[in-house]
């Protein structure tokens, strides 16, 4: 039986200011970013799922021009990401996660919006199953989309890590004007 290669994930506790969460990659781009304040085991067991066998290897000199992009927008000095990414999901979860790089920074739509803006008008619960499974916080900016009132919904990274992105891209794109 021919063993198959499993790639190397490479992973750092992002520190910046009180921001503290796990960013990780393979050798492709950038596939995971962690929760605020979550432990270890978040990205553990989120790569036992979706990169089963592969290696966690600790790597800060790997993941700094990701670090770099991410610091940036934390800063304000950055609006979209350039990195490389390697996320995997299926044809629908993949298109959802690429109108959520539509969205600009500083505004945000509704889950309907999605659904319309990827011709799947009727699915937007599938939607909502999609955007929940983003494996890159923040740099797929799934803290963009809100409830039909307009109402912060749930986010991987809890409630107060997108009421504190939304409010820190808000501040940063009325500065821009």
């Amino acid at each position: 039986m021919k063993s198959e290669n499993k790639p190397t994930l490479y992973w750092f506790l992002l520190k910046y200011k009180d921001w503290n969460f796990y960013i990780a990659s393979t050798s492709k781009g950038l596939v995971f970013v962690g929760s605020q304040k979550k432990p270890f085991g978040e990205l553990s067991e989120w790569a036992k799922k979706r990169f089963q066998g592969s290696p966690l290897v600790e790597d800060e000199e790997k993941l700094e021009p990701y670090a770099v992009e991410i610091i940036e927008y934390l800063e304000g000095k950055r609006q979209t990401f350039t990195v490389p990414f390697d996320y995997n999901g299926t044809v629908f979860q993949l298109a959802v996660w690429n109108a959520l790089c539509e969205i600009p920074y500083g505004q945000t739509r509704t889950y309907s919006d999605i659904a319309n803006y990827i011709n799947k008008p009727v699915a937007v619960r599938a939607v909502g199953a999609a955007i929940g499974a983003n494996p890159v916080l923040i740099t797929v900016p799934c803290h963009r989309v809100v409830g039909k009132n307009g109402a912060l919904t749930g986010y991987r990274g809890g409630l107060e890590m997108k009421t504190k992105l939304l409010d820190m891209e808000r501040q940063g794109s009325s500065s821009n004007k």
